[in-house]
């Protein structure tokens, strides 16, 4: 029996490259690259990977497996997935986002809209310890506040995910600020400690950036939409402050460190209860007009697929329409294409051969910590997954964090500061692909305002050039 042999550097790579080639052209020639073009790219792709493997002796049982476990490794965040559609309809039909809007149009001066959409999605994220669950409802109702102030929804968007990875990079609630130290070997609360070094300068400059956006798009902002799309939402639902409990409670339940998955079927049922309490005449509309026979199928189909209601107003219509459970299948095929792909480039040698690599060129402290940040980014590009580019990496350079003599948390905040927050900024990584479906913006579109996102890896780079607070293992 021949053993398998370990892919050269050229055939690590080839697999990516051709990946990225095609995206690129994906995003020529498709509208929407997420509708089916990503996952074919990356279904070829994952053939061409394992067609190298085979070349190399790889056997197929040992690639299937890899394959599986990549998908069940990825079955919580598909499930959330899934249950983040069904809350955003129930949350639409219950009037719950759209009294988060209409308030928001009152609360919200465009001017500094921008700025508290960062320490809105800061705060909630911080506070639940999860990015995803912020963006699929704050997040989500911002957007709508975005549209309302006719604000550019790439803009929007990145305000809220670079305050929303801010919370999450934070939180000692978030499963990946748990799993950052726990893979470098030190614990939860220094983690958090080490990281304000670099991720406090980041978030004012951030802020800043984003002020500066503001004020100087103020006067482009129409303004004369806002009463109207308002006017349009009282007349189709029931707006109350008593709405507003139900985003309270459910933050409320994932402080107590309920599991994201029982909390997101919380909110679920929560949404069904208000609307059913709140939204009788909305309901009753709704069957009335010969689409549903009951609101047991009405509430159903919420959940399950589109919904989307006709006021008069083609923008008050797009705003208040939601995709259900259905909208999210597109999402979840691109996330079991992306870990095939992952699983193949594993189980071939690819992934650690590309790493042992870049280890090549650590010379110094500097370029050791550049090195995990580079790193995390291409496990990010690769890997498919945000939790795979903290693992990896973070094994991989355990050792040479400590030949260095460099503490381990200097190696867990380089993990957090590329690993986590880089991953939404990837259109297929499983967090690119999810908050560009949940919030309806394209990842290209929204890439370029995540400054806090952007920075982040970039000043921790900057902070350990100028070796500031950079902990040392003392000699004995």
């Amino acid at each position: 029996m021949t053993h398998p042999q370990p892919p050269t550097l050229v055939q690590a790579v080839i697999p990516i490259l051709f990946l990225i080639g095609l995206l690129f052209l994906n995003v020529l020639y498709f509208e929407d690259p997420l509708g089916g073009a990503n996952q074919i790219a990356l279904m070829i792709t994952a053939t061409l990977s394992g067609l190298i493997a085979w070349h190399n002796h790889v056997d197929w049982n040992h690639l299937q497996g890899k394959i599986l476990s990549t998908i069940h490794s990825a079955m919580p965040a598909i499930l959330i997935l899934l249950l983040i559609g069904a809350l955003s309809g129930t949350w639409m039909l219950s009037g719950v986002i759209p009294t988060m809007i209409y308030y928001g149009i009152d609360l919200m001066s465009p001017s500094y809209f921008l700025v508290a959409s960062v320490v809105i999605s800061g705060i909630v994220s911080l506070a639940t310890g999860s990015s995803w669950s912020t963006i699929a409802t704050v997040g989500v109702a911002i957007i709508g506040i975005g549209h309302a102030f006719d604000m550019n929804s790439g803009i929007v968007a990145g305000a809220i995910i670079s305050g929303a990875y801010f919370g999450d990079k934070m939180s000692p609630l978030s499963d990946t600020t748990n799993l950052a130290p726990a893979i470098a070997g030190t614990d939860l609360f220094t983690h958090i400690r080490y990281m304000i070094y670099t991720t406090v300068p980041t978030l004012i400059i951030t802020l800043i950036i984003f002020a500066i956006i503001g004020l100087t798009h103020t006067n482009e902002i129409n303004l004369t939409s806002t009463d109207d799309i308002k006017t349009g939402i009282a007349e189709t639902f029931r707006i109350t402050p008593w709405l507003l409990s139900v985003p309270l409670l459910l933050a409320f339940i994932i402080i107590k460190k309920i599991p994201p998955i029982p909390a997101m079927l919380i909110g679920i049922a929560l949404g069904v209860l208000f609307a059913l309490l709140f939204q009788t005449e909305l309901l009753e509309n709704l069957i009335k007009g010969e689409t549903f026979t009951n609101k047991y199928q009405l509430i159903l189909q919420v959940i399950s697929s589109k919904m989307e209601l006709s006021t008069g107003s083609p923008d008050i219509d797009r705003l208040l329409s939601t995709r259900g459970m259905e909208g999210m299948l597109s999402t979840v095929w691109l996330i079991l294409m992306a870990m095939i792909f992952s699983g193949v480039m594993e189980a071939g040698g690819s992934l650690k051969r590309i790493s042992e690599a870049m280890v090549a060129y650590i010379k110094n402290d500097t370029s050791l910590v550049a090195t995990t940040i580079g790193s995390c980014i291409l496990f990010n590009i690769s890997a498919c997954d945000q939790y795979l580019s903290i693992v990896v990496p973070g094994k991989m350079m355990q050792k040479i964090y400590k030949e260095h003599r460099l503490k381990p948390e200097v190696l867990s905040r380089a993990l957090e500061d590329s690993a986590t927050v880089t991953s939404v900024l990837i259109p297929w990584n499983t967090c690119g692909a999810t908050q560009s479906r949940v919030l309806g913006v394209a990842t290209f579109d929204y890439l370029p305002y995540c400054f806090f996102n952007l920075i982040s890896p970039f000043m921790n780079i900057f902070i350990t050039a100028i070796h500031y607070k950079i902990r040392k293992i003392s000699k004995r």
